[in-house]
């Protein structure tokens, strides 16, 4: 549920582990529209080859030698590292638009 209005294609996501700490913690709550093309600096929903999902921060690298977009998937916890589309198969699932932060004990 939410107050705003998105395609129904819109879905929620639990966040799960601790790659997004400290801005994104386990058990919040992010939703995502699949119909927004990422920029640099949102935060978006990808799956890797193995159909992993994963949430991560969009950034861009430039163009290939191909003439194709490179990005990276950076998240926040510098204990863990990036994710690069030249470096294996990344698919851009949708965008954040809202989070929600839960009480947490």
């Amino acid at each position: 549920m939410t107050d705003l209005e998105h395609p129904p294609s819109t879905f929620a996501l639990r966040i799960r582990g601790n790659s997004m700490e400290p801005e994104f913690r386990e058990g919040d709550v992010v939703v995502i529209d699949p119909t927004i093309q990422p920029h640099p600096g949102d935060f978006v929903v990808a799956t890797d080859d193995g159909g992993e999902a994963t949430f991560k921060q969009y950034r861009s690298a430039g163009i290939n030698e191909r003439g194709h977009d490179v990005f990276e998937l950076c998240p926040l916890n510098p204990l863990y590292a990036p994710m690069r589309s030249d470096r294996q198969q990344i698919a851009i699932v949708g965008v954040m638009v809202e989070h929600r932060k839960y009480r947490q004990r």
